[in-house]
């Protein structure tokens, strides 16, 4: 089942900092200097065993520099390490998948 948000979870290595990160599908949102974008978002039905799974587009955008594409692909909540993005100074993983009308 397809949803509207990607529930994403980055970490700044250098401080230190956690940040959960809602990303609405085709919508860039930012953590540090990458820029994220969700192209969709999907989660099995509650029948089966439980699976998140976002086609994420990552850039890293720095200020005065063409935009560095950092990660293009499928990243699984339960599989983070499957498909990571590779980078110095910042982790993002999917932790799910939800409406856009669902509680925070």
């Amino acid at each position: 089942m397809s949803f509207e948000v990607a529930v994403l979870q980055g970490l700044d290595k250098v401080v230190g900092r956690v940040m959960t990160i809602e990303a609405p599908v085709g919508t860039p949102v930012h953590f540090g200097t990458l820029e994220i974008v969700a192209r969709t978002c999907r989660k099995r039905p509650p029948e089966e065993p439980p699976e998140s799974a976002a086609y994420l587009e990552i850039f890293e955008k720095r200020q005065g520099e063409e935009p560095e594409a950092r990660f293009r692909g499928w990243m699984f909540a339960s599989s983070p390490a499957l498909a990571a993005m590779e980078h110095p100074v910042y982790d993002v993983w999917v932790l799910d998948c939800r409406s856009a009308a669902a509680p925070r």
